[in-house]
């Protein structure tokens, strides 16, 4: 069989399926292993997710690594997926620089014939494509961006050599994760930096730290039963627990104690860890925005600037959009040498070869960062020109609205699996711990097939369209379903607007076990 992505999916599923036995080989475009992390090198690129959570757990990986900091950066990330690779021997059974193009399924020899960028092909009788849900950037059409003359990159596509920002004038267009990242960097050492903002990002405290070796030493006789609890229901999202009672229920004392405390616990506790109604009700999510947006605008000195960055009123739902993690975000907009475009009074009219055009005004750069997002969940896969038995694409197939079984295959594409991909909880579920849950779910079903002499599995007629409306029902009774975000499937023009990450580890955990325990009904087997 064959792996597409040495990301943590691709490479946990080539560590799991060699050690039952399986002649398995992976392809991976870039360079090495790490994904994403190998692929985005752009100033102050950092997870969000805190370790040990963020991390296999596999005994012999994390027993002799030791992490520096609670959320690692992108460099000491990449250093890791090497260690991986040097305990677990995974190269040896690895491709780098290899593209896979196409791929069509052969029904004469219950095979896939999968098409090489340099011309090669592979044959697998199961075809796992591990690309990762933020593979394919978006750039939105700019008017003019072919015109810039200086430096132009997207945060994704970050020159290995990097970019000089220092004493230089810096536009950053987009406010997300990555966006928030690089205006940080910026910031210490750009003569100018333009952050353009079309919609406030409610970032929250990182409470970053330094690691202790000798704590972390000491700790690891521990780290088993953390890894435990990560791994089997009732689990929790980046390893926080919402509280049971409603937000309402509470006085306004207690409410604000429990917000205090989630805040300076950092990360995502604020987001993950306070009411249990906060995502499903309006009136108490108002009050989760409120806390942070007064927390947020004691942070910025100017009043009309403290308004763009956190509005009286939300602009969505809080945490409908994923929320970035910052270190000094909010101060950065209180230096001289930093300012703030509200792209919703002031749109970009065009891109020069000297700046950006705005409507009321021309501002002038050097170097502009797009941190304009990705095509999530569906652009990494749809970039693969994949065939189903009648000579459909995926992409055409998807082009009205994504229609997966268990977020893990399509009808008509018999033994093509994809793990982190659309339909399952992917982003509500970081990399690491989806990568094992998932990738043993799927190693236990091609046991499942061996042993029962099966050579092609896939889902049967209507069990992708029960699965997907069980997830638009899930995303209908939460305020995801408010809001325009990638969550949705609403950055991308053209793409159907619908709730394409599955919003409950645990219940999804379920789902996979109870098709399990049911014979996999959910597919046809021959």
């Amino acid at each position: 069989m064959v792996i597409v992505g040495a990301g943590f999916s691709g490479l946990y599923q080539l560590h799991v399926l060699r050690q039952r036995g399986y002649a398995v080989h992976l392809v991976e475009a870039n360079g090495g292993p790490g994904g994403v992390w190998y692929a985005n090198r752009y100033p102050g690129v950092r997870v969000d997710s805190h370790v040990p959570n963020y991390e296999y757990s596999i005994e012999e990986v994390w027993r002799d690594w030791i992490w520096s900091e609670r959320f690692p950066g992108g460099e000491e990330i990449c250093r890791y997926f090497r260690h991986v690779d040097d305990v677990l021997g995974l190269s040896a059974d690895i491709s780098y620089d290899t593209r896979v193009t196409a791929a069509s399924y052969d029904e004469g020899a219950d095979a896939w014939s999968i098409d090489l960028e340099d011309g090669a092909t592979m044959t697998a009788r199961h075809l796992i494509l591990c690309t990762g849900f933020a593979t394919k950037p978006y750039i939105p059409d700019l008017p003019g961006l072919a015109n810039f003359e200086g430096p132009c990159h997207h945060t994704a596509r970050w020159p290995s050599r990097g970019v000089a920002l220092d004493g230089r004038r810096v536009g950053v267009i987009g406010t997300g994760a990555s966006g928030v990242q690089v205006v940080q960097e910026a910031a210490k050492v750009a003569t100018k930096l333009v952050v353009f903002q079309r919609t406030a990002v409610t970032a929250l405290p990182m409470q970053q730290r330094k690691l202790d070796p000798d704590h972390e030493r000491r700790a690891k006789q521990y780290l088993a039963d953390v890894f435990a609890r990560r791994n089997n229901p009732p689990g929790s999202l980046h390893d926080i627990e919402r509280r049971g009672e409603s937000a309402l229920a509470v006085s306004e004392e207690e409410r604000v104690t429990v917000y205090r405390d989630a805040w300076n616990e950092g990360g995502f506790h604020f987001w993950g860890g306070t009411f249990a109604d906060v995502a499903v009700d309006e009136e108490a999510n108002r009050t989760a925005y409120d806390f942070w947006r007064d927390e947020t605008r004691a942070r910025v000195h100017d009043p009309v600037t403290a308004e763009i960055l956190a509005p009286t009123d939300p602009p969505y739902p809080f945490g409908t959009k994923r929320p970035a993690l910052e270190q000094d975000y909010y101060d950065c907009f209180n230096q001289p040498n930093v300012e703030l475009v509200d792209l919703r009074t002031s749109p970009i009219t065009e891109i020069t070869a000297r700046g950006v055009r705005c409507a009321d005004a021309h501002h002038e750069l050097d170097v502009l960062v797009l941190a304009t997002g990705f095509d999530a969940n569906t652009g990494g896969l749809t970039a693969i020109d994949v065939r189903d038995t009648r000579g459909r694409s995926l992409a055409d197939r998807w082009a009205d609205g994504v229609d997966t079984t268990l977020g893990l295959a399509v009808s008509g594409f018999p033994n093509l699996f994809f793990l982190y991909g659309p339909q399952s909880p992917t982003a509500f579920c970081n990399g690491p711990t989806c990568a094992e849950r998932q990738g043993d779910w799927l190693a236990d079903l091609l046991d499942h097939l061996r042993a029962c002499g099966v050579t092609r599995i896939e889902p049967r007629p209507g069990a992708d369209q029960a699965w997907t409306e069980h997830v638009d029902a899930v995303g209908a009774a939460m305020l995801l379903s408010r809001t325009d975000s990638w969550y949705m499937a609403a950055n991308i023009p053209g793409k159907r607007r619908q709730l394409l990450n599955y919003p409950s580890s645990d219940a999804y955990l379920e789902a996979l076990a109870d098709c399990a325990a049911a014979g996999y009904d959910r597919f046809v087997l021959r």
